[in-house]
């Protein structure tokens, strides 16, 4: 059987472009070439297209070439610059592994659509609310699973101290990795901590602190037919959870450690992992997520937020949830490719 062409994109111009590199390593060192025939395709920060060897230190200055997702459906692929002209690659399916803005955030996503190229991950729609945290708490509130208390600020507003309970945390509407987040215990520390969060969105989210454990659940499937790894928790010994905000991440957090599976007893394990599945469904999503969440005192689970293409490094909490449950990065890669594909291909 011929190898499957593979597309597989990294990189990208949001603030987690250095993140989605190291996934993409992740990845590199995980795929089963004998089975795949992987086609490397790097954004760079500004945002040109590289055709490349891998994510390697040297991608954009290496053997690279200018490359483009042609939305061309004849094309089904890629269109490389080579000597001059541009040579067509037909690809029969794309591997996004970018986070951020213009990643996951239903913008690539319908790139992929005009192409009708078969793509891993979450459509345009489920992509789009996921990334917007407000968008994301409607539906899964109207789903009658809990969400924080929330207030949406927009790039005109200016919010009332007096009408928040402290603590809160404020945050960009749309971003990830913790970027722009900060956590403001006085009605003083608000109006800088907007001004933080819009360097990143120009919609910003104030939510009320849910007292409780951190915990996430990975999810991967399509429709009914899913699969979710070792529930983790987060252990915090100060401060707040902050993803690769860490010069060194590989090495640790400062303040945070997983544990894997969560030190929680069964029957909520139960819980967040149904819990993080209805949340999936609500939301529509397809092929893989992390959902995190937040268990309280009482039994209850508090959607935190859904990440449709969550890190894949080898410190993500993704891959670790998977592994837990006895699926390392390769088996997580082979399924998601193939709820990608038609049936008559996989």
């Amino acid at each position: 059987m011929d190898r499957l062409k593979i597309g597989i994109i990294f990189g990208g111009t949001s603030e987690e472009h250095p993140v989605s590199i190291k996934s993409a390593n992740e990845v590199a060192k995980s795929l089963d070439t004998e089975k795949y025939e992987p086609y490397w395709i790097g954004i760079t920060k500004d945002g040109a297209w590289r055709l490349c060897d891998g994510p390697g230190a040297d991608w954009e200055i290496g053997d690279s070439r200018p490359a483009i997702l042609s939305p061309d459906r004849s094309v089904h692929g890629l269109l490389v610059l080579e000597q001059g002209q541009y040579r067509e690659i037909r690809l029969d399916v794309v591997l996004p592994v970018l986070h951020g803005k213009l990643g996951e955030d239903g913008a690539m996503q319908g790139l992929f659509e005009l192409s009708g190229i078969p793509y891993v991950g979450c459509d345009v729609q489920s992509s789009a609310m996921c990334m917007d945290k407000s968008l994301a708490y409607a539906v899964v509130g109207g789903a009658g699973i809990p969400t924080p208390k929330f207030w949406v600020v927009t790039a005109d507003d200016t919010p009332d101290p007096a009408q928040l309970t402290y603590p809160v945390f404020v945050k960009p509407a749309r971003s990830g990795s913790s970027f722009g987040v900060t956590k403001v215990t006085s009605g003083e520390e608000l109006a800088s901590a907007v001004e933080t969060a819009r360097q990143f969105d120009s919609k910003v989210l104030i939510e009320e602190a849910v007292a409780g454990s951190e915990i996430g659940c990975a999810i991967m499937g399509n429709d009914l037919d899913l699969v979710a790894g070792e529930v983790d928790r987060v252990a915090l010994s100060h401060g707040f959870f902050r993803i690769h905000q860490e010069s060194e991440p590989e090495r640790g957090s400062e303040n945070s450690t997983f544990i894997v599976p969560a030190d929680i007893p069964e029957e909520s394990r139960a819980l967040v992992k149904e819990t993080a599945k209805a949340i999936y469904h609500a939301l529509g999503c397809r092929g893989l997520a992390r959902v995190d969440m937040f268990l309280q005192e009482d039994g209850t689970v508090v959607l935190n937020e859904v990440n449709t293409l969550p890190g894949l490094t080898s410190y993500s909490r993704y891959p670790r949830m998977m592994a837990a449950a006895g699926l390392p990065l390769s088996e997580v890669i082979d399924r998601v490719v193939s709820y990608a594909l038609p049936g008559d291909v996989r």
